[in-house]
C-alpha cells in the first residue's frame, strides 16, 4: 500500500507532502490544478516514462520519494532479494531529477539502477485511465490477465513445452552428428579396415624396436657369447676344475686337513661356473632366430610407424585411435536406429505438448466466454448497455504458455465491428469498460495500489454514481486512488484531498489539501454547482455524502 509521497521542486508543485490511507482515495480540484502533475511525480519515483521537463523552472534539482507498506509474502520482495537490495519494514523510493536531465534513483537508501525500479513498480502500482498502457489496455497482458481470472494452472504445458523442446534438442544434436560421420564415413572405413589389419597394441612399437635392434646384431654377438660358453663349459674352466678337484682329494687324506678349505672352495667354484654356463647357454638359445623373423619384425614396425605418421598420434596412441574410430563407425551404423528412437520420443513429447496446450485453450474459452458475462453484466448499471464486451482467442505461436492469442474488444453499438479496447472507445466508455473489466477481476493481484485517472470522465448522474460504488467495492480489500471531476465519485470516497494552484510573487504553485467532513460539504458542492456555491448545493453534497 502507497503511505505517502513527497514531492520537491516539481513542475509547479514547491514541496508537498502526501499521507495516503487504505481504502478509496479521492483527489479532486478544478480543471488545470495540478491533479495530474500528482501522477506525473508518482511515475517518475517509480521509473515510468514520462515528460521530460520536470523540474520546477529555477530549481537546480527535482525530487520525489514514495513509501509503501508491504506485506512479508508481497512480491516487491522477491524483486529486492533477487537485485540484490536491501529490505527493510517498509519500502522507500527516492528519485531525482537535475535541471540538466539527469536521473538517478535509490531504493531503501541504496543506488538503483531503473529497470530495477520498473520491476519493483510492476508490483505496487496499477494505473488505470484512458490513456493507460501499463494495464488493461495493454494486448501482451491480456492472455495473463485472463489466465489470473480462470485461475489456470499452466505446469503441465510448461513441463510439456519443455519435454518437447529437449526431445527436439536431442534429435538435433543426434543429427548433426550423424551428418558429421557420414562426410567422413569412407576415411573412417578405410582408416579402420588398415588399423583392424595391424591390430596394433600399446607398448608393441618399443617391444618391436629391440628385437629388431637384438637381431640385427645377433650374430656378432653369438659369436662371441659362444666362445665364452666353451670357455667358462667342461672344455674350459669347468672340466679343469673338475680334474683340479680329482687330483686334490686324492691326496687329502695325506695333508692333514690342509687341503679341506681349498676343496670346499673350487666346489663352490664347480657350482658358480655350472650356472654361468647354463645362463650363457639360453643366451645363446635367445639369439638364435630365423632370419626372416627379423623382415617380419621390420616390416610391421615400419608399418606400425607410417600408421602413426598418417594419423599424426604416436605409435602406442594406434590402438585407442583405432577404437575411437571403429567407435565412430559403431555409432554410424546404428545411428538409423538412434534417430528413429528419438524421432519417436519427439513425437510422443509433442502429443504431449498438443494434449496440454488443448487442455489450456479449453479452459481459457470457457474462462473468456465467463468473464464476457460478467463484464456485460457490468457495463449494464454503467449505461453501456448496448456495448458488446469480447474477448477474443486466436491462434498464436505456441509456447510455455500454450497457443493462444487473447485480446479485448469493445463494440460500442450493435452491429458495429469489434476492435481493441483502446481504438473503439471514446474516452469515457473506455473508462467504463475499464472499470466494469477491473470489477470482474476481483481487484487485481494482492498489495497492489490501484489508481483510476478520471476513469468517470464523460459520465454523470446515476453512471457517475455507478461508477463510485464499483470504485468504493474495490478499495474494500486493498488501496485505491482515484482523479476524479465527479461529485458522485467524491463522495463516496474514504478520504478526501482537494488539489489547489495558487500565485505568490508572481509564480504559481499547486498544493493538495486533506478534507474534513465540513470541507468536504464545500468541495463537493463545489463540483456540483461551480464557483458559485449555493445552499442547494451544500444540501445536495450533504445528501451525497450521508448516502
Amino acid at each position: 500500500m502507497l503511505r505517502g509521497l513527497d514531492i520537491s521542486d516539481m513542475l509547479i508543485i514547491d514541496r508537498l507532502e502526501l499521507s495516503f490511507q487504505p481504502g478509496l482515495n479521492v483527489l479532486t480540484g478544478e480543471t488545470g490544478a495540478g491533479k495530474s502533475i500528482l501522477l506525473d511525480a508518482l511515475g517518475f519515483v517509480l521509473g515510468w516514462r514520462g515528460r521530460a521537463d520536470l523540474v520546477r523552472q529555477g530549481a537546480a534539482q527535482g525530487e520525489v520519494t514514495a513509501w509503501f507498506d508491504l506485506a512479508p509474502e508481497h512480491p516487491a520482495w522477491a524483486v529486492l532479494e533477487e537485485a540484490g537490495m536491501p529490505t527493510d519494514d517498509e519500502l522507500l523510493l527516492r528519485r531525482v531529477n537535475t535541471a540538466e536531465g539527469r536521473k538517478t534513483a535509490w531504493v531503501n537508501g541504496r543506488r538503483c539502477p531503473g529497470e530495477v525500479l520498473r520491476a519493483l513498480s510492476e508490483t505496487l502500482i496499477e494505473l488505470h485511465g484512458q490513456h493507460d498502457d501499463r494495464g488493461l489496455l495493454n494486448p501482451r497482458g491480456h492472455r495473463t490477465i485472463l489466465d489470473a481470472f480462470a485461475g489456470i494452472d499452466m505446469s503441465d504445458t510448461r513441463a510439456a513445452w519443455r519435454a518437447a523442446g529437449d526431445a527436439r534438442k536431442a534429435l538435433e544434436r543426434a543429427e548433426v552428428a550423424m551428418a558429421a560421420i557420414r562426410d567422413e564415413e569412407e576415411f573412417l572405413r578405410h582408416a579402420v579396415a588398415e588399423l583392424e589389419a595391424i591390430d596394433p597394441q600399446p607398448g608393441e612399437e618399443a617391444k618391436l624396436d629391440a628385437a629388431r635392434r637384438l637381431m640385427q646384431g645377433a650374430e656378432r654377438t653369438r659369436e662371441d657369447v659362444a666362445r665364452a660358453h666353451g670357455a667358462v663349459g667342461y672344455d674350459g674352466a669347468e672340466g679343469a676344475v673338475t680334474d683340479a678337484m680329482r687330483w686334490l682329494e686324492g691326496v687329502a687324506e695325506q695333508a692333514d686337513g690342509a687341503l679341506d678349505a681349498p676343496l670346499a672352495a673350487l666346489s663352490r667354484a664347480l657350482a658358480e661356473l655350472g650356472d654361468a654356463s647354463d645362463g650363457i647357454a639360453g643366451a645363446l638359445d635367445r639369439l638364435a632366430f630365423n632370419p626372416s623373423d627379423l623382415e617380419d619384425t621390420e616390416e610391421r614396425l615400419f608399418a606400425m610407424r607410417g600408421l602413426a605418421r598418417k594419423h599424426d598420434v604416436a605409435p602406442d596412441d594406434l590402438a585407442a585411435l583405432a577404437q575411437s574410430l571403429r567407435g565412430k563407425l559403431d555409432a554410424l551404423d546404428a545411428g538409423d536406429a538412434d534417430l528413429a528412437a528419438l524421432r519417436t520420443a519427439l513425437t510422443r513429447a509433442e502429443v504431449a505438448y498438443d494434449t496440454a496446450a488443448d487442455v489450456l485453450s479449453d479452459q481459457r474459452r470457457k474462462a473468456a466466454a465467463r468473464l464476457d458475462k460478467a463484464v456485460m453484466a457490468e457495463l449494464a448499471p454503467l449505461k453501456m448497455e448496448r456495448a458488446v464486451f469480447e474477448t477474443q482467442i486466436t491462434p498464436d505461436d505456441a509456447g510455455p504458455a500454450g497457443r493462444d492469442g487473447v485480446a479485448f474488444t469493445v463494440a460500442t453499438n450493435p452491429g458495429a465491428p469489434a476492435g481493441p479496447l483502446a481504438k473503439i472507445a471514446s474516452g469515457g466508455e473506455l473508462s467504463r469498460f475499464l472499470l466494469a473489466l477491473k470489477v470482474c477481476l476481483q481487484g487485481g493481484r494482492d498489495g497492489v495500489t490501484m489508481i483510476f485517472d478520471e476513469i468517470d470522465r464523460g459520465v454523470g448522474g446515476a453512471t457517475a454514481d455507478a461508477v463510485g460504488r464499483r470504485l468504493a467495492a474495490l478499495a474494500e480489500t486493498g488501496q485505491v486512488l482515484v482523479v476524479t471531476h465527479s461529485p458522485q465519485v467524491a463522495a463516496l470516497g474514504a478520504h478526501h484531498w482537494r488539489v489547489e494552484k495558487s500565485v505568490s510573487d508572481g509564480m504559481t504553485t499547486t498544493n493538495v489539501v486533506p478534507l474534513a467532513e465540513p470541507d468536504r460539504v464545500h468541495e463537493i458542492a463545489r463540483m456540483l454547482s461551480g464557483d458559485t456555491i449555493t445552499d442547494e448545493a451544500r444540501g445536495a453534497a450533504r445528501a451525497l455524502l450521508g448516502n
